[in-house]
């Protein structure tokens, strides 16, 4: 089992990375293979909905950078966690510009795999953050991890986070959560109970 974690903070070992790692930490000691993804401070193009990672590049994003390289290391991955900093109450834009093309393009290698979203704060915004990540897993079928709280760490630095006792231990009860539902997945898999088929979709245009 493997859990990706995408660390969507331009600062490579910052506050999110400092969740992040305690994250892995508990998933490692649970058993659980896992990677950290660091998006880094560079550019990402935006999605532009021209399909073609539909119609001819077979899941795979047509501006080729670290998203088709995410979405290659998701057929094998089991689970994920994206880790974003709020800024104005929302989360990174670059995080935010390769989660829309990896859930357009790549969706197929998400589904029905469990996902978590993680965000650091000097103090707020986190719940706003949170509920924007969250929704694109809800839209491609992932079960939401949960933990004994909201999914946040605080602090302006990784000192200040390691000092938020209560974010930390969400951390872990976060990852112990993730690895609970990585091994019921697994247990079923080894019982012949797969994925549900989706109907056919139906598309309904409210105008006219």
């Amino acid at each position: 089992m493997k859990v990706l974690l995408i660390n969507g903070s331009s600062n490579k070992q910052g506050c999110t990375f400092t969740a992040l790692t305690k994250i892995a930490q508990t998933l490692n000691e649970e058993g659980v293979e896992t990677q950290i993804i660091h998006l880094g401070a560079q550019e990402y193009h935006d999605c532009t909905g021209c399909g073609l990672c539909r119609k001819e590049l077979n899941g795979y994003c047509v501006y080729d950078d670290i998203v088709n390289e995410i979405i290659q290391q998701a057929k094998e991955a089991d689970g994920f966690i994206f880790g974003s900093p709020v800024y104005y109450a929302h989360p990174s834009g670059r995080l935010l510009s390769v989660l829309d093309r990896l859930f357009y393009a790549g969706s197929k290698y998400f589904a029905h795999k469990p996902a978590a979203a993680v965000v650091s704060a000097r103090r707020a915004g986190t719940s706003a953050s949170l509920d924007v990540i969250n929704k694109y897993f809800m839209i491609n079928q992932m079960p939401v991890i949960s933990s004994s709280y909201w999914n946040m760490v605080h602090g302006t630095n990784p000192q200040d986070v390691l000092k938020d006792t209560e974010g930390l231990q969400t951390m872990r009860h976060l990852a112990k959560n993730m690895a609970y539902f990585l091994k019921l997945i697994e247990l079923g898999k080894n019982n012949n109970i797969l994925p549900p088929q989706n109907e056919k979709k139906e598309m309904t245009n409210f105008i006219r």
